[in-house]
């Protein structure tokens, strides 16, 4: 009787609905505008790694190419995604592609 009783309870209970926590994600490097601004050519790995801090991604594959990623999701909706890459040559930045994270302007610089 009491297997019974919890069978009919389990059922109940799994066609109440779907009850979905969804986590809150940020992951990626938050870069401010005035951060990226001090971003200049001729730059060392070592002194951008100190303005910007470690990438997120570094390719065996593209080894002068780092690569910097941001995403924020609230609840399972992408809030912000932005990304760019620094690409050294002779160990020295040459250029830069994409920009800094809009919503970190105006934020606590880094430590």
């Amino acid at each position: 009787m009491r297997i019974l009783a919890l069978l009919a309870l389990s059922l109940a209970l799994a066609g109440c609905g779907p009850i979905v926590h969804r986590l809150d994600i940020q992951q990626g490097n938050i870069v401010a505008p005035e951060a990226f601004a001090k971003l200049k050519t001729g730059m060392t790995r070592t002194e951008v790694r100190s303005l910007l801090g470690t990438p997120l991604l570094t390719d065996v594959f593209h080894a002068n190419r780092w690569d910097y990623y941001f995403r924020n999701e609230k609840r399972g909706q992408l809030i912000e995604q932005n990304k760019f890459a620094v690409f050294f040559e002779n160990e020295k930045v040459v250029r830069v592609e994409g920009g800094p994270t809009p919503s970190a302007a105006g934020a606590a610089p880094r430590k």
